[in-house]
């Protein structure tokens, strides 16, 4: 990967695609910022929206439409193309319409020479991950999904409310599918360096680890709450994809909840899934193994079991 320059090309220019170009925008992210879509006069017209706000940022980002012959030197392609999540309905049950969009996406991004890393964020995300590594045939190590990188951004900001503490010193993850089945390890919360679960049992009844149970449902249950109310969840995603983005663009070997490949980590491989990780210029530098105890470690369990049988389901057809 080329250090001096920092070039992202955008897959898809919905909300979430633009959400994300929009925040790459605000917070000087990358030097290049080429967008792609089916629909190329959305995507010239995105453009020129984002350049003509760039006297604002304070950035010098060079903003185009193109195709995918410029992926060929990107850093990083995103992927955000895919159909919407209807409400009410799973990310699970998105699966086989947007793996029909996929392979019409991947292969000309390779063909260009692409030797980048791959970051996903179309629902159900570690699945579409999964798709994006056996239909590119990169080593998983470059090919990236958001995870649970929002769901745990979401369960700092919650447990920051109820501790009543800055949400970054709250050190919590959730984990597993980034949908129905994941969960937050509540062993491995700490507030500061001191166990959430002691700081409940000292607090005489003031904080109890029902409560946190709640805080663990709301979490799982966000993005429908938001589809509900104004049909798509764009904002946070999109600032959580940047966040993924600097982190490999910086070489920051920060430890974020992405959806990575397990190679024998949790017990598990072969599998892509929602678990802390070490991100670098390279992309997942290392699968992050936290001491589970026995009920944690069947939820995660059930939960790649769950994707697997969903990933298993499909017919890709990788020629």
């Amino acid at each position: 990967m080329r250090k001096d320059s920092r070039k992202v090309v955008l897959i898809g220019t919905g909300m979430v695609g633009m959400s994300y170009a929009y925040a790459l925008l605000n917070q000087n992210a990358c030097d290049e910022l080429v967008l792609i879509d089916i629909n190329k006069e959305r995507a010239q017209g995105e453009a020129m929206d984002l350049n003509h706000g760039l006297a604002f940022s304070g950035s010098n980002m060079k903003i185009y439409a193109g195709t995918y012959k410029d992926c060929s030197n990107a850093d990083i392609v995103t992927i955000c193309a895919g159909v919407a999540q209807k409400p009410g309905e799973s990310r699970l049950d998105l699966l086989q319409r947007n793996a029909e969009v996929f392979r019409s996406i991947i292969n000309p991004v390779t063909e260009s020479g692409f030797n980048g890393i791959f970051l996903v964020a179309t629902n159900p995300v570690d699945i579409m991950t999964q798709i994006t590594c056996e239909l590119s045939g990169f080593n998983p190590k470059r090919v990236v999904g958001t995870g649970t990188a929002l769901d745990t951004a979401r369960l700092r900001y919650l447990l920051g409310e109820y501790f009543d503490v800055d949400p970054r010193n709250m050190h919590a993850y959730v984990m597993g599918e980034h949908g129905d089945s994941e969960f937050v390890p509540w062993s491995q919360a700490m507030l500061a360096t001191k166990p959430v679960i002691d700081i409940c049992n000292e607090s005489n009844g003031e904080l109890t680890c029902e409560e946190m149970e709640k805080i663990g449902d709301e979490v799982r249950g966000a993005a429908q709450q938001i589809i509900k109310a104004k049909n798509a969840t764009y904002y946070g995603i999109g600032m959580a994809m940047v966040r993924i983005t600097k982190a490999i663009l910086g070489d920051e070997h920060s430890v974020l909840t992405v959806s990575a490949m397990l190679r024998g980590e949790y017990g598990e491989r072969g599998v892509f899934i929602g678990v802390p990780c070490i991100l670098n210029r390279n992309g997942v530098q290392k699968v992050i193994t936290l001491p589970l105890n026995e009920e944690e470690t069947q939820k995660f369990k059930n939960s790649c079991n769950t994707l697997k049988e969903c990933y298993e389901s499909l017919d890709l057809q990788t020629n």
